[in-house]
């Protein structure tokens, strides 16, 4: 299945996708030696984002967020890809800096996508190839 969305930042990433209805914080949210999302209370808390499809709604807090993408990617833990409902500042730059691909804007809700399911998102296209039916 093929979803459409908006181009944020160019190049394909393939991993298993790891789904958070709660928009996350990459400054403090996120360790960017590990990837862990240690975000107190945060529904992923505990969870490594590195080499996964990362779908969430959209980043929170400061722009130094956009350097702690940059630094996961650089310790190699960084997301395969980015996938959120609406791309802001903070992620886009991120994404682009970290050579991290990215998509805004997909035709489904992140609601209906299924942790762990094996996903290819191209930036250049604005696309999500989605492996399997959709619940």
């Amino acid at each position: 299945m093929l979803i459409t969305g908006r181009s944020i930042s160019r190049g394909r990433g393939t991993g298993k996708l790891l789904v958070s209805l709660a928009p996350i914080s990459f400054l403090s949210g996120v360790d960017p030696e590990t990837g862990v999302i240690v975000e107190k209370g945060h529904p992923l808390e505990g969870t490594s984002v590195a080499g996964t499809v990362l779908a969430f709604p959209y980043g929170k807090g400061s722009t130094v967020g956009s350097y702690v993408l940059y630094a996961l990617s650089r310790n190699r833990h960084a997301p395969a890809a980015i996938v959120n409902t609406e791309a802001e500042p903070i992620i886009a730059t991120g994404a682009i800096i970290g050579n991290i691909p990215m998509i805004d804007r997909p035709d489904i809700p992140l609601g209906r996508l299924m942790n762990g399911t094996c996903v290819t998102v191209d930036g250049d296209h604005g696309t999500m190839e989605y492996e399997g039916a959709l619940p």
